[in-house]
């Protein structure tokens, strides 16, 4: 028997705004609050336990220091990656720098909490509930 990621817990300063953003990105929908400083979304029609993992956005007064140790990669579903790029920059993320040469075919882009990730070129198909 193996263990399986049922949800991923990012601390953030406005857990609302991120995630009115990543719900945005991934076509998730808020699944509900534990208490006034976690807000869980998850995949509409799921939620947590279903074959994709959930996002808790936990309030955090620490501030930010330095690159996170980890990031999430996301695929385009139903559009070519520049397409999907200039719909995730309308969403509110930004580009960010971290020294690209121009050969990577994937773009960095930072959430509005400055958190790094990365958009691929595969267009993958979108998930099942």
């Amino acid at each position: 028997m193996a263990c399986r990621i049922t949800e991923l817990v990012i601390d953030c300063a406005d857990p609302q705004r991120l995630a009115d953003f990543w719900c945005e990105v991934l076509g998730y929908v808020e699944l509900g609050w534990e208490g006034e400083d976690h807000l869980e979304i998850g995949p509409p029609g799921t939620g947590f336990g279903g074959p994709q993992p959930t996002l808790v956005f936990g309030r955090s007064t620490e501030p930010k220091r330095g690159k996170l140790p980890l990031h999430l990669d996301v695929n385009p579903t139903d559009r070519d990656q520049d397409a999907e790029l200039e719909r995730l920059l309308a969403a509110g993320a930004r580009k960010a720098d971290i020294g690209q040469t121009g050969a990577a075919t994937w773009h960095v882009l930072v959430d509005p909490e400055g958190n790094e990730f990365c958009l691929l070129r595969s267009r993958v198909e979108a998930a099942e509930n």
